[in-house]
């Protein structure tokens, strides 16, 4: 090849990815280099990021399914692990989706990496969908795994697959935004958990996850449905098994508000630059 073709190859090369990262005034070629710096990170460490989920998973499928599920009868005319195998599932993307936001953010502030990030041409709503992009992928993929180790336990069923990814995607992208919120908050690697262990597993526990609202007197029950990870967990059963123990309206209007809600807060927190900025 001539001087002058690989000069015009090289500019051709540089003319697309131009034009990609112009492409409706959206940095495609920055959103790509995050995704695919955390998809490395994600398999840099793959036993803590996607096998150490999958196990657990495995061994609440097979407590809840071979130990205790045989000697519970059919619920919602399925057998109890298809019932519960959504909540366990949530469990995991919630601990994923929140793990990968906050750590990538945190590790960014403590080795000043979060710098190169506001000097690049992102604007602020780019920096949220590549932080929060991120993080639902992991959660989807983990989410994948463990839909296999349910269907050789026999625990899945997936009545509505494209409901299935969509409520995936909210609730991760909800906790992701909370752990970037976390991190951006945090002093120390220690005070990540903070909202994990007092808020979040509580709050999971205490959503229905592993029983039905209807075995709760009515008290327990009224409190349950004011408990938004109540219809997190509700809304990926009604796609999984086609059951739905809420208000359905209610509980996509209840995820919607909430995705939009801190994706808001979290944009206004990146534009003040609230514990990025010295």
């Amino acid at each position: 090849m001539s001087d002058n073709n690989k000069t015009n190859q090289e500019f051709s090369d540089v003319s697309n990815v131009e034009a990609l990262s112009s492409f409706k005034g959206v940095n495609w070629v920055g959103l790509y280099t995050m995704f695919r710096r955390e998809v490395i990170r994600t398999f840099r460490v793959v036993t803590q990021t996607l096998v150490a989920p999958v196990i657990s998973a495995a061994l609440y499928i097979f407590i809840f399914g071979s130990v205790i599920g045989t000697r519970i009868d059919d619920f919602a005319g399925v057998p109890y692990i298809s019932f519960v195998f959504p909540g366990v599932l949530m469990l995991s993307i919630i601990n994923a989706s929140f793990a990968s936001a906050s750590s990538a953010l945190y590790f960014m502030r403590f080795t000043r990496g979060i710098e190169e990030i506001l000097i690049a041409p992102f604007s602020y709503l780019e920096m949220l969908i590549g932080f929060v992009g991120s993080a639902v992928t992991r959660a989807l993929m983990v989410a994948f795994l463990i839909l296999g180790v349910g269907l050789l336990f026999g625990a899945v069923q997936l009545e509505h697959p494209i409901l299935f990814v969509l409520y995936v995607s909210a609730v991760s992208a909800i906790f992701a935004m909370l752990g970037i919120i976390v991190a951006l908050w945090a002093e120390g690697f220690e005070q990540l958990q903070v909202l994990n262990t007092f808020v979040i597993t509580p709050l999971t526990y205490l959503g229905g996850i592993f029983y039905s609202v209807t075995f709760l007197p009515e008290l327990a029950a009224t409190l349950t449905k004011l408990n938004p990870f109540f219809y997190f967990v509700d809304g990926i059963r009604s796609s999984m098994i086609g059951y739905s123990e809420a208000n359905t309206m209610i509980g996509a209007l209840v995820t919607a508000s909430l995705v939009i809600g801190l994706g808001t807060l979290v944009t206004q927190l990146f534009r003040r630059g609230w514990k990025i900025r010295n």
